[in-house]
């Protein structure tokens, strides 16, 4: 059986309607997803393919087994679709086709907490996950560098400089995060001048580079020199 397509462009190849309608957004989402499942092991699974963006699915603070991927064009969802319940480990994975309103439902939600909406939760404070989350980032001791989470993959040097701009990074110490392979892995690591300066860049947590809302935590040197040399290997 195939999988109904709702792009609403009828057969015409690829959902160009005579230029008039374009084609479906390029959005495939997983599920089964191991729990300990990191961008790294989705873009394996999917290796030979473009990927543009991950969302790893949390539901009340905790991974959901389930992904958002974002391809670079149509035809790469039609390959990607062929490894529907392929392994990852020793658990096959859905790969079922979704709306882009599904994704940016899911980019919105990641942003917002979507565990404290939950209607099982009844109580005058937050659970647990969001209070953690905020105050787990407040009292980590800060150096002066930032580990940056989320980035769109084809992410430049100049634009987390720019991202920054109000800060006094060093810019000669920005280390985007690669694979072996030379492909980044959507991490990178900032240098400021000081300790201080980093914890008041932390105000720019959650904020957005191109569609990716970016996420910031307190890194150590070491942590960011083991990144630098894993990208050189």
């Amino acid at each position: 059986m195939v999988p109904e397509v709702s792009s609403g462009t009828g057969s015409l190849p690829y959902g160009y309607a005579g230029g008039f309608q374009p084609p479906p957004f390029p959005v495939v989402r997983l599920r089964g997803l191991p729990f300990n499942c990191t961008d790294i092991d989705i873009l394996k699974f999917f290796a030979g393919l473009t990927i543009v963006d991950v969302l790893l699915v949390n539901k009340s603070g905790r991974f959901s087994g389930e992904a958002f991927v974002v391809f670079a064009g149509a035809m790469q969802v039609e390959f990607a679709l062929q490894r529907d319940r392929q392994n990852m480990g020793r658990r096959y994975v859905e790969v079922f086709r979704c709306k882009k309103q599904d994704y940016y439902n899911a980019v919105a939600a990641e942003i917002n907490y979507e565990g404290i909406y939950d209607n099982d939760y009844h109580g005058s404070s937050p659970p647990p996950s969001r209070s953690k989350r905020f105050s787990d980032k407040d009292q980590m001791e800060y150096t002066e560098i930032l580990k940056m989470r989320g980035l769109p993959f084809q992410v430049t040097k100049s634009q987390i400089v720019e991202f920054f701009k109000d800060f006094n990074l060093i810019e000669d110490r920005v280390h985007i995060a690669c694979r072996p392979d030379g492909k980044a892995t959507g991490e990178a690591y900032v240098e400021f001048v000081s300790a201080e300066e980093a914890k008041r860049a932390m105000s720019k947590d959650k904020m957005t580079i191109g569609s990716r809302y970016v996420e910031l935590f307190p890194s150590t040197p070491d942590e960011a020199r083991r990144a630098e040399s894993r990208s050189r290997q």
